[in-house]
């Protein structure tokens, strides 16, 4: 009994143990392989190859209302009390009074197949045709999907490797003033300094230090983002390969392309739209003309007032024939109907027309921006350069004697301010970049 035990707690354990691995994982990826593993586990892209399915089993729906419609029945009667009406006493030599007969018997029963075929219905042969572009229409929504995850994946990717560099530097910092904090204590205890020289560079490491932990935990919550984004559990331990040193920033841009419009998913839906819209205005139209249908239909009839007599004999029915039905008066409904199908076409295009204007003005903005980072980053660059020579050159004068430790002091802010200006502005670049690509519609899933 024990073994039998022993062995169902390894099985629970083992069967816990993979379901763990099934939600917590241990990956190691780049930006390509982030957003290749998003395209898989994503939810919103889940859901949208859901979509695409239920699109296709549409399809098969409409298609399968012109196909042939058998349906079969069968039914029993058990009259208790068999129908009874009266009759004119004159068919029974009574004349002047009503007689009461039973016309029927006591079981019942019939069965049966009826068929069903539409021969020609305009909403159906227009329904056809609106199910094909609706499937167009989901296909191109997950299109759209998987293009959002990319985004929504290279910009926390990016705010990853960001925190990342901005950690190294505040690490590179500390590592400097904690020296320096360290030289000048030196100093003081050999009375060359003043106490207040000691506070300052300590008040700087307190506050680099309290920065550092704000940054550690931005660094965490960003790459938890980063999991969100990908569809990844939370619990699951994550690096990046990428690094800011390995990033090639793009200086040249591409020549804006006023048929850019083109290329982008969100317009394409949107002209997939107007071809529904006009799918449904011939559907109203359609409703106008007449529609036809075969039909047949043979049925056996089974009568008796004795049960076990009831299969003896039976009472065959076969019929065939058509069914033209011809729209005559609606009250006005199909016609106002046919209107708004109408008026639906032309939102459409006005907001074909307003899409297109915001997508250029989109690029434009998108561009510009782009640019102006460019030129912030290089700005940034050198400011922080600079102020890490003033730093220097300011130390080197303390050391000799010829400075003050306000000059070293106020050079170490200079430089933090500095790169922290470099981080925002590294970030507003590589966040400006995924933005471009998606105005100019190069991000193509």
């Amino acid at each position: 009994m024990k073994y039998k035990y022993l062995t169902l707690i390894l099985f629970l354990f083992s069967a816990l143990h993979a379901r763990a691995q099934l939600t917590d994982t241990v990956a190691h990826f780049n930006l390509q392989e982030a957003i290749e593993y998003a395209q898989r586990n994503q939810s919103a892209i889940q859901n949208a190859k859901i979509d695409e399915e239920i699109a296709a089993n549409t399809v098969k729906q409409t298609i399968g209302i012109g196909l042939p419609q058998v349906s079969g029945n069968l039914n029993f009667n058990d009259f208790l009390k068999v129908p009874t009406n009266l009759l004119p006493g004159e068919f029974f030599g009574q004349p002047g009074t009503q007689v009461p007969v039973q016309f029927g018997v006591k079981y019942q029963s019939a069965f049966g197949l009826e068929v069903n075929q539409l021969l020609f219905d305009g909403t159906y042969l227009v329904g056809l045709q609106a199910s094909k572009t609706y499937r167009e229409l989901s296909n191109k929504s997950l299109t759209r999907s998987r293009i959002e995850t990319a985004v929504a994946v290279s910009k926390a990717y990016y705010s990853v490797l960001v925190s990342n560099e901005q950690l190294s530097l505040l690490d590179a910092n500390l590592l400097r003033l904690k020296k320096s904090l360290n030289d000048t204590k030196a100093l003081y205890a050999n009375g060359f300094v003043e106490k207040i020289d000691v506070d300052r560079l300590t008040v700087l490491n307190n506050n680099l230090e309290t920065e550092r932990e704000n940054v550690i935990r931005l660094l965490e919550f960003n790459v938890n983002l980063l999991k969100f984004q990908m569809g990844m559990s939370i619990q699951s331990k994550l690096t990046l390969k990428d690094s800011i040193a390995g990033l090639q920033v793009v200086q040249s841009m591409d020549v804006y392309d006023e048929d850019a419009y083109k290329n982008r998913i969100e317009y394409s839906l949107l002209e997939t739209q107007k071809k529904l819209n006009e799918l449904d205005l011939k559907r109203y139209k359609s409703q106008f003309l007449p529609s036809l249908s075969a039909f047949g239909s043979t049925s056996q009839s089974l009568q008796s007032n004795n049960f076990n007599t009831l299969f003896d004999r039976s009472f065959p029915t076969t019929v065939i024939g058509f069914r033209l039905a011809v729209p005559i008066l609606s009250g006005g409904i199909k016609l106002y109907q046919v209107r708004n199908a109408k008026l639906e076409i032309l939102k459409t295009q006005n907001n074909l027309i307003n899409l297109r204007n915001g997508i250029s003005l989109e690029v434009e903005q998108a561009q510009t921006t782009y640019r102006n980072g460019l030129k912030s980053l290089e700005n940034q660059n050198r400011n922080m350069e600079l102020a890490q020579e003033v730093l220097r050159v300011t130390k080197i004068k303390y050391e000799q004697g010829v400075g003050s430790s306000i000059e070293v002091t106020s050079a170490e802010t200079s430089l933090k301010e500095a790169q922290n200006n470099y981080i925002n502005a590294l970030y507003d670049l590589l966040i400006n970049k995924v933005n471009m690509d998606k105005a100019l519609g190069k991000i193509v899933y």
